[in-house]
């Protein structure tokens, strides 16, 4: 099934351009973020509203990805014609927003032509090292098991201790990937620094990307967050990093055909002979 677009796919283009609009478009997608009714959308109507210009629209629509404001407007009011005749406790619908909205963020934001870069260095590279702390070092342990099984020698390191006494096994066979939604981990930074340093490939998964990280990284996976996600309150602060590691995971299998997808048979065959029955 085709992934469908509909409003929040542009509430999301909105957010992650919103540092890159003119005071005017700013004041444009202020709107269209905030709106709540269906209402006449025509850029004359709108335009009137907004007190600016139907051209602004135009070039705003543009800036958006769009080719003028007509299609904007026409895959905005998508939302407006679906009538939803379920009513979800507030918790919940609360819950499961957040979730499409993550997920439609990430839509916006994975690249899949980085992605097969990173899944060929994954395939091709002897050591992984995988770097996390919390809820990152939660899902850095979860791909890491993920790629053992397919026969891929991945370690995941979650203590700093352990990160910096593992410089002396980095070199230009590893790669080492971390992961800071936050984009704060210093440790984790910190150590990309030093693998690049020492001849490793860098990868770093975050929902931030600053410029300074370019000089030690070689490749920067942006994933989206929500205020307060990685406080785990209501949100698996998981979510919109297995998003990503799924689709690069799919992309490593098929990059390396001869890994196998699952638990060997063989293995498992051999694991089970050795359980005693009782």
């Amino acid at each position: 099934m085709q992934y469908k677009q509909h409003k929040q796919d542009i509430l999301s283009i909105l957010k992650i351009n919103y540092n890159n609009f003119t005071s005017v478009e700013k004041s444009i997608a202020d709107f269209f973020l905030t709106n709540q009714h269906s209402m006449d959308f025509s850029s004359k109507n709108i335009a009137g509203k907004l007190y600016t210009s139907e051209a602004s629209l135009s070039r705003f629509a543009q800036k958006c990805g769009f080719q003028g404001y007509r299609q904007f407007i026409y895959v905005y009011q998508e939302e407006f014609s679906q009538i939803n005749q379920r009513k979800l406790e507030d918790n919940t619908e609360l819950i499961l927003n957040t979730y499409q909205e993550l997920l439609n963020e990430s839509y916006v934001l994975i690249n899949e032509e980085q992605i097969k870069r990173v899944a060929k260095l994954i395939s091709e590279k002897k050591k992984i090292y995988i770097h996390g702390k919390g809820f990152s070092g939660v899902a850095a342990e979860e791909f890491m098991l993920r790629l053992v099984c397919v026969g891929i020698q991945a370690q995941c390191i979650t203590d700093s201790h352990l990160m910096a006494m593992n410089f002396a096994l980095i070199d230009s066979d590893s790669l080492v990937i971390g992961i800071t939604v936050s984009g704060k981990a210093n440790e984790i930074l910190y150590t990309l620094k030093k693998a690049k340093i020492q001849g490793a490939s860098t990868v770093v998964i975050s929902s931030t990307h600053i410029k300074k990280w370019d000089a030690f990284c070689d490749e920067i996976l942006l994933i989206p967050t929500k205020e307060k996600l990685t406080l785990g309150k209501q949100i698996s602060p998981q979510f919109p990093i297995l998003v990503l590691l799924d689709i690069l995971y799919s992309n490593i299998l098929q990059y390396d055909q001869h890994v196998q997808s699952g638990f060997p048979e063989f293995l498992y065959a051999e694991l089970m002979d050795e359980i005693p029955d009782y």
